[in-house]
């Protein structure tokens, strides 16, 4: 403690530094919290497109192997005509 200077000014100056300590720490959190946040909400954006395009394609799949199969079904039917 300074003797020079009044008790009640360095208390008062050690408050407002805390003070102003503690507003930069808690911009900070906040700006680290919105990063994070940013970035899990980016994460699970890209994941639900995945298991959705996962999903398309599968289907498509499916859709092609019954193509094939109907189209070799009346291949077959018309060799049978032909006889």
């Amino acid at each position: 403690m300074d003797d020079d200077t009044p008790v009640v000014e360095q208390v008062t100056d050690a408050v407002s530094g805390a003070a102003s300590t503690t507003a930069e720490a808690t911009t900070t959190v906040v700006k680290k919290v919105r990063k994070a946040a940013k970035k899990a909400k980016k994460a699970v954006k890209k994941a639900a497109k995945k298991v959705a395009s996962k999903k398309k394609a599968k289907k498509s799949a499916k859709k092609a192997k019954k193509a094939a199969k109907k189209a070799a079904k009346k291949k077959k039917k018309a060799k049978k005509s032909k006889r």
